[in-house]
């Protein structure tokens, strides 16, 4: 029974880690921006569904809806605040940009969990599920919200696919990502593209935070370590490398829910960190990675 509660868990919970870390390696793939703020993003949405489905009566249809257009948002605000400032400076050699970015992200990510801290304090908040209820799963006794969290995650997975392999402007999503001077030889304008790329990424995020809201509760505490399970996932599937961060995906939550359940929940985290380092030192472009 414990083996089938585990494959159940880890399924939800890898499902979830896979809408998050996908968004987190587009950015990368597309824009070559570490968004060290993903942590904080994916709290502030789940906060704003807490508060709007709660406290202003918004429901938990509405106050998701709401926590997704957040994550937006913040997507757009960083983007417009924080990346394309530093990457249009002239002042700032071109060498340097990258370390600026992933520098002021992170202290991007810190202002806003700061503000949600004083705000909202630092107490765990739970997003009310979408649809109450429990089921069976071949004799798991399964919450119905977090079998919807799997296929509402996997489901806008396959759309995102459908969306850059079956369309024109998604195409251009993955010919910006191979060669960006020759896509706009072709006509398209880097500028828009990008803003599309922060956009989904925006709606991947806003998404993954209500759901694990919804499915685990958050804190503004849980900004660190989010933003850190997303680097490692992205890290061990390849930088850039949305296959690759779903098969890590998928390996981490297995990874971490397994050493909950056999071991410990405090160390759930340190047997993925350690297999990040294996990987780095064995493997340094990842699993599915090229560079």
């Amino acid at each position: 029974m414990e083996f089938l509660q585990i494959l159940v868990d880890g399924f939800a919970i890898s499902s979830l880690y896979a809408l998050g870390a996908v968004g987190f390696t587009l950015i990368f793939g597309v824009c070559g921006v570490l968004n060290l703020s993903h942590g904080a993003i994916l709290v502030a949405a789940a906060v704003a569904a807490w508060l709007f489905a709660g406290s202003y009566g918004f429901g938990s249809w509405g106050g998701a809806a709401v926590g997704v257009v957040v994550g937006v948002v913040l997507a757009f605000v960083t983007n417009a605040l924080i990346v394309r400032p530093i990457q249009r400076s002239p002042r700032i050699a071109s060498e340097e940009k990258e370390i600026f970015i992933l520098t002021s992200t992170l202290l991007w990510g810190i202002m806003i969990q700061e503000a949600i801290s004083y705000f909202y304090t630092s107490n765990p908040k739970t997003v009310p599920p979408l649809i109450p209820g429990v089921m069976e799963i071949a004799g798991v006794r399964t919450p119905i919200n977090e079998v919807l969290t799997a296929v509402v995650s996997l489901g806008v997975i396959a759309l995102l696919w459908v969306l850059v392999n079956g369309t024109r402007r998604g195409r251009a999503l993955l010919a910006a990502a191979i060669n960006p001077r020759g896509l706009t030889l072709l006509g398209f304008e880097l500028d828009s593209i990008f803003l599309l790329v922060w956009g989904i990424y925006g709606l991947l995020a806003g998404l993954a935070g209500v759901l694990l809201g919804a499915f685990l509760g958050v804190s503004s505490d849980n900004v660190g370590t989010l933003t850190a399970s997303a680097f490692s996932i992205v890290v061990l599937g390849g930088l850039g490398s949305v296959s690759g961060s779903l098969l890590a995906a998928f390996v981490v939550g297995y990874l971490e829910t397994c050493t909950a359940y056999l071991v410990s929940p405090t160390i759930r985290t340190v047997p993925v960190l350690l297999l990040v380092v294996a990987v780095v030192y064995t493997r340094p472009q990842g699993l599915l990675g090229r560079r």
